[in-house]
C-alpha cells in the first residue's frame, strides 16, 4: 500500500538549495536529472518505505538519491515524512 508523502519545510529548503547548487555548477540539464531521480526515489519510498536502512537504530531512514546526495525520512502509519536532503560530502549530523 502506498503512503502519502509529506515534505517538511526543511526538506523543501534543502532540496531547493541542492538543485540550485547543481544548476550553478553543472547546468540546467544536470539539475533536471537530479530532480527526476529524486522524484523517482520518493515514489519508490511511497510504495516501499522500509527499503532503506535506519540511521543508527533510530526511526529515521536514509535513502541515497545519488552518490553525493541523501534523503532522510521517517515512516508513520499513513505517511512518509521527508525530513531533509543532505550533501554527502558534508560532515554527518547523525
Amino acid at each position: 500500500m502506498s503512503r502519502t508523502v509529506a515534505w517538511t519545510p526543511e526538506a523543501t529548503e534543502t532540496f531547493d538549495i541542492i538543485v540550485e547548487l547543481i544548476e550553478t555548477k553543472w547546468g540546467f540539464a544536470s539539475a533536471q536529472k537530479f530532480v527526476r531521480t529524486a522524484n523517482q526515489t520518493i515514489l519508490t519510498l511511497a510504495s516501499h518505505p522500509e527499503m532503506f536502512v535506519t540511521v543508527k537504530g533510530q526511526t529515521i531512514r536514509r535513502a541515497f538519491i545519488t552518490k553525493q546526495t541523501s534523503l532522510f525520512y521517517e515512516i508513520t502509519e499513513q505517511q512518509i515524512i521527508l525530513l531533509y536532503f543532505w550533501d554527502n560530502r558534508q560532515e554527518p549530523i547523525l
